[in-house]
Formats: C-alpha cells, sequence, structure tokens
C-alpha cells in the first residue's frame, strides 16, 4: 500500500525484479499442491473502512493482496469465503486501483462480474460460524487499522479457529487484525511469535504516516511479538511461525497462500 514514488530507476527496476522473482517462486510451491486436495474452507476477511483523516482519496482492500492470494489458494482446490466486520460492499483503495499496482491476474478479476459481485455482498463477521474454517486470512488496506484491531467477532472467530487447530494469516496492514487475538489463557496470541507486517519505513515511504492510527510495526512490538522484515522495503517476504503466518506488504499475498498452503500439507 504505497504510493508511486519518485525513486531513481535503477533502484525501482532492482524492487521490480525482486518482486517477480519472489512471487514466481511462491507460485511454484502451489504447483505441488494436488488440486483436488480439500482441507476446509478459507474465510478471506476485508475492510469495510474507506476515509482517512483528511486525505482526499479513499482506502480499503488493497485489491492484488486479494486476487494473489485469492488464485494460488483457488488453484489448490481450496473453497473461501468473503467475509467483514459489518458485511456488505468492500471499497477499494482508490492507489490499487493505478495500472501501476495491478498485474493481468488482478485486471481479469476486475472484470469479472462473478468475482466483483462477491465483494459487493461479504459476509457480516458476527455472522460466521467459525468452526466451518480452516484458516482466516486478513486482507489489507490502510482502512484495516480502524476496523479490525477492536473488532470482536473478528477477534472471536480468529481465536476460535486458531483453538480448534486452525491457522491464522494476514498480510500487509491486515496484520493489524492479529493485535487483539488472545490466546486461551488470555495472553497475546503474537507475543513471542516471530511476524511481519507493514513496516514503519514502508509507512514513511508510502508517504501516508501521517494518516494512521497507529504504526503497525510499533504496535506488533509492543504485544511481545518478534517483528521481522524483508532487507528490501516492498519487497515479497512472508513469515511462518507454527499456525500464524504474515505477509509484510502488497507484495507478500501469494507468499502468504504458498506458505498456508505447506502449512496444511504438513498437517496431512
Amino acid at each position: 500500500m504505497f504510493k508511486r514514488l519518485p525513486v531513481v530507476p535503477w533502484l525501482l527496476a532492482i524492487f521490480t525484479l525482486i518482486f517477480n522473482s519472489g512471487y514466481a517462486q511462491a507460485s511454484d510451491i502451489a504447483a505441488v499442491v494436488p488440486a483436488q486436495t480439500a482441507y476446509g474452507k478459507i474465510l478471506v476477511v476485508m475492510t469495510n473502512h474507506s476515509a482517512y483523516p483528511t486525505r482526499t482519496d479513499k482506502t480499503g482492500l488493497w485489491f492484488t493482496e486479494l486476487t494473489e492470494f485469492f488464485d494460488v489458494i483457488q488453484a489448490a482446490g481450496l473453497q473461501m469465503d468473503f467475509a467483514s466486520p459489518e458485511g456488505g460492499a468492500i471499497p477499494l483503495d482508490d492507489r490499487s486501483m493505478k495500472s501501476f499496482y495491478l498485474n493481468d491476474a488482478a485486471r481479469k478479476h476486475l472484470a469479472d462480474p462473478a468475482f466483483m459481485d462477491r465483494l459487493k455482498a461479504t459476509l457480516p463477521a458476527s455472522s460466521v460460524d467459525p468452526t466451518q474454517y480452516q484458516a482466516i486470512y486478513y486482507t489489507g488496506g490502510h482502512g484495516t487499522m480502524w476496523d479490525f484491531p477492536d473488532n470482536k467477532d473478528l477477534k472471536k472467530i480468529s481465536e476460535q479457529i486458531y483453538r480448534q487447530g486452525g491457522i491464522v494469516t494476514a498480510v500487509c496492514h491486515g496484520v493489524a487484525g492479529l493485535l487483539p487475538l488472545q490466546d486461551d489463557k488470555g495472553q497475546s496470541l503474537i507475543a513471542g511469535r516471530r511476524v511481519t507486517g507493514f513496516s514503519d519505513t514502508e509507512e514513511w515511504l508510502a508517504g501516508i504516516k501521517s494518516q494512521v492510527p497507529f504504526f503497525l510495526q510499533d504496535e506488533l512490538v509492543k504485544r511481545g511479538a518478534h517483528y521481522q522484515k524483508a532487507f528490501f522495503p516492498f519487497t515479497s517476504y512472508a513469515v511462518t511461525d507454527d499456525r500464524i503466518i504474515t505477509g509484510q506488504n502488497p507484495e507478500s499475498g501469494g507468499a502468504v497462500a504458498n506458505a498456508l498452503l505447506k502449512r496444511l500439507n504438513d498437517e496431512k
């Protein structure tokens, strides 16, 4: 979730090369998982929040953080349900719709009426039965920082999925959904765990640091998490710590999906 910055061309070229190579390697992992394998459904959570405090453009779901995860999981034959804190329509982050940030797969989804209709009718978190899911995936977009951490229904869903042996996953600002989670002893679920999420450096480079209610990296550390990040900002990076899987930034949705498939395959 970052705006196009006036970086020098050679630096942008290096980042692009790293992005593409990292995602290609992640996609190769999905290819070894039999398409007919069924682990149970995945709950994909998106934000309903679209307003920044003072900016005129809108936030919302960062589109490719959904589509890259979706494509990997769908190719593996798993079913997904879409949900949000309030249910109903999902706002799309204005910047994520710019051509610079969209890949061909994302453009195909934008042109698919059936897929886009699903984004207009997400399940409200209050209606979700967590026993139906083997994993939850928190998508990103800056809006998640306002409506993920304080939503009691999302908290209950994630904690139940985790306690029944499921996997909690998130990407970028969606990792904010993990901040309130507790284990069965009432302790922070991420305390002592290796996690990643949108870094302070990336927030500064994105130009949104004056708009956010908190810095995600700092909040993760405050809750006792062992925060990790890629050497270069805005490069695909995912961290697996047992049944908690997190991705750092918009380039990491596919990597989170592949890490989830690997973790599920290891349980067979």
